[in-house]
């Protein structure tokens, strides 16, 4: 079976990061970066804007692709694959809320991050994000 494709969105705004809660696996009640699955026919980018403004209510000026990730996630009766697309999204507005899949959405600093439950390589790539580590490309 194909992997599935996912996407996320670091959000880096004022020195802190928008993240969510997951509400439902993969990663329930993890601390996570925006995200889910792309929908048939829908570009990385598309997905990116759907997914966060789906999860949090934030809109997005730009989107810039960081790194791809192969990903397992255990659910139901057996292992998923998952290939996760990260992206650098800029905040543009929006009411935050949590909404969709996470049941609940905060600004947080890195320092902040660190004392969380969190999914995955969030935090390594929070980090290189803050310390201006990781080249984003442009999604198109």
């Amino acid at each position: 079976m194909a992997p599935i494709r996912a996407v996320s969105a670091a959000i880096f705004h004022d020195d802190r990061f928008l993240l969510v809660r997951r509400g439902r696996a993969p990663a329930l009640g993890l601390y996570a970066f925006p995200g889910g699955r792309v929908e048939p026919g829908e570009t990385l980018e598309e997905a990116v804007r759907r997914e966060v403004s789906e999860e949090t209510g934030a809109v997005l000026s730009t989107v810039s692709h960081l790194v791809d990730l192969e990903l397992q996630s255990e659910q139901g009766d057996g292992m998923i694959e998952f290939v996760l697309s990260v992206h650098l999204a800029r905040f543009d507005g929006g009411e935050i809320v949590a909404g969709d899949d996470a049941d609940a959405v905060a600004w947080l600093s890195v320092a902040e991050m660190e004392e969380l439950p969190l999914a995955g390589s969030v935090l390594e790539i929070a980090r290189r994000i803050a310390d201006g580590g990781l080249q984003e490309t442009p999604c198109g």
